[in-house]
């Protein structure tokens, strides 16, 4: 898991390693030779470069779409938690106090337990406990009146619908980009800076500028990709909120 100043740390490296390499490679191999050499550099690099830029906005382009999926998934747990809480109004007692309390219950170990262990990398369990609670609750449930038949009807599809999201944010915390597609990006990223530096200039600043440039714009791509490519870690992660507001609504209610 990277932190603030993991990616700090990266992009500055990254940025850093290409410049010591145009700084060694001057002194190899001098400008006033490569530059004889600049139309074949320039097509090389403009075949690079556009391969790669594609390649990396197709990898930002899933990532993204895929931490918009886990927001919305968790959205809909939330909201099928709430939805439980106020059709719990419908049933009998002992069973409308029970299903109160397991679904505050879930709510609060969703925020102090299963978002600190998916931050970590970890799987959660504890709201799986729950869940199953909830369904042995109501399988049990003898409805007598149209209200409570109709109520344990509608609690059971939500319950449904909470178990399936669960469900679905549990294998989206342990969904990763495949490391041979890391290993295309890495590789790509590398030879493209490195080819940025055989520019044979006359102004050893400009060139550096253009160095640091690219470099500097090919880390932050990576290390975006990188945060949010996990998105219940690292910087970039799908915030609890919406259980934090679905415990404030049971707890008014």
């Amino acid at each position: 898991m990277l932190n603030f100043l993991d990616d700090s740390l990266l992009v500055g490296g990254t940025v850093f390693g290409a410049l010591l390499f145009m700084a060694v490679l001057n002194r190899m191999w001098p400008w006033e030779r490569r530059r004889n050499h600049n139309d074949l550099i320039g097509w090389q690099l403009s075949i690079l470069g556009t391969t790669y830029a594609v390649i990396m906005g197709f990898m930002l382009y899933t990532v993204w779409t895929d931490f918009g999926a886990a927001s919305v998934n968790v959205d809909l747990e939330a909201d099928a938690l709430v939805n439980m809480y106020g059709l719990s109004d419908g049933l009998a007692e002992p069973q409308r106090t029970q299903i109160k309390e397991l679904t505050r219950s879930y709510a609060h170990t969703a925020i102090n337990q299963d978002w600190p262990q998916m931050q970590t990398g970890g799987t959660p369990g504890e709201t799986s406990e729950i869940n199953a609670k909830m369904w042995q609750m109501l399988m049990t449930v003898k409805a007598a009146s149209p209200i409570e038949i109709n109520a344990v009807d509608h609690s059971l599809y939500e319950l449904s619908a909470l178990t399936e999201h669960r469900r679905i944010r549990v294998l989206q915390n342990a969904s990763r980009l495949p490391g041979v597609l890391w290993c295309v990006l890495l590789v790509g990223g590398t030879v493209t800076i490195l080819s940025s530096c055989m520019f044979g200039s006359e102004s050893s600043r400009l060139h550096g500028l253009q160095v640091f440039a690219f470099s500097l714009l090919i880390s932050l791509c990576l290390v975006a990709i990188a945060d949010i490519n996990r998105p219940f870690q690292g910087t970039v992660h799908v915030s609890d909120y919406a259980f934090v507001r679905a415990e404030r609504y049971m707890q008014e209610h």
